[in-house]
């Protein structure tokens, strides 16, 4: 029997790679003007980013208990194997809810064959590797061997991204107010990674015309053969810089293989407008 891939909202793939890969998606919620919205499905990115940009400040929560309850209970009762590949567990309460979930489950059902595993990944890099565990899936693999290639994949997924507006991690409580301020003020721009699945800030770089190049050389310095892997970006509603990174990456590295996805609302409504995230694998692809 086939098994089923189990992604959140927070892996930001569209629409087209869930149908394609045939892979379940369970969405986190997003708050804006007194309204709950389903990430990815009752709302698009760009209500966040405008509201954003309006001085709004857009909240996010997890997937609730007795959502990831009632949809393990469906694949326990149809005694079809699941592996839920979750959003980052510094970055969020998700996982840690699905993993109770799954035991309590599995209470009822002791033989149900449910997974579920912390990538400590976000956005596409996080999307990436769910596109691989379904690739497997979809090619017949393996429970283990899913896991332990997803896991691989996720161990290694670099995260680099910068942002348009420190506020708006001040906002996520990301950063300080005071360095919020200064880096406004100085017109500094962050480059930051993933770290353990934690945020943690990388370097400073002064002026917004240098960061694409120090994410190229970045880019070079951690990663390796970028021809037999898919480089992902992902860009806070600007797909014109986006565009433009990836034109870079193709000229410096002869990549062909480039997904461009747009940051999902979740993620969104903390990293802000102007967002702009590369991910690739920092050890040889395999």
């Amino acid at each position: 029997m086939t098994i089923q891939i189990l992604a959140d909202s927070a892996c930001d793939l569209s629409e087209t790679h869930y149908k394609t890969y045939d892979i379940e998606m369970i969405p986190l919620t997003v708050h804006l003007d007194d309204q709950e919205y389903k990430d990815g499905i009752g709302i698009k990115p760009e209500k966040v980013y405008d509201a954003m940009r309006e001085g709004k400040s857009p909240k996010t929560s997890q997937v609730s208990p007795q959502a990831f309850k009632t949809m393990f209970t469906s694949y326990a009762e149809a005694n079809q194997p699941l592996v839920y590949l979750a959003f980052s567990s510094e970055l969020s309460g998700t996982y840690q809810t699905a993993k109770m979930m799954e035991q309590e489950v599995k209470e009822t059902y002791p033989d149900a064959e449910l997974h579920v595993v912390d990538t400590h990944c976000a956005s596409i890099g996080y999307g990436l590797v769910i596109l691989r565990a379904a690739q497997l899936a979809k090619d017949g693999a393996g429970i283990e061997e899913i896991i332990e290639t997803a896991t691989y994949h996720a161990n290694h997924m670099e995260h680099i991204f910068t942002v348009d507006d420190l506020e708006y991690l001040y906002r996520g409580g990301r950063v300080s107010k005071t360095a919020a301020f200064v880096g406004s003020f100085l017109k500094i721009k962050p480059i930051l990674h993933v770290e353990g699945g934690k945020l943690v800030p990388l370097e400073k770089i002064r002026g917004s015309k240098k960061v694409l190049n120090r994410m190229l050389e970045i880019m070079e310095e951690r990663g390796t053969d970028f021809s037999n892997q898919t480089i992902g970006i992902s860009h806070g509603d600007d797909v014109e810089t986006a565009q433009k990174l990836a034109s870079m990456i193709k000229e410096k590295f002869g990549v062909d293989d480039i997904l461009i996805e747009m940051v999902g609302a979740t993620i969104g409504a903390h990293a802000g407008p102007g967002t702009l995230a590369l991910f690739f694998l920092n050890h040889t692809y395999q």
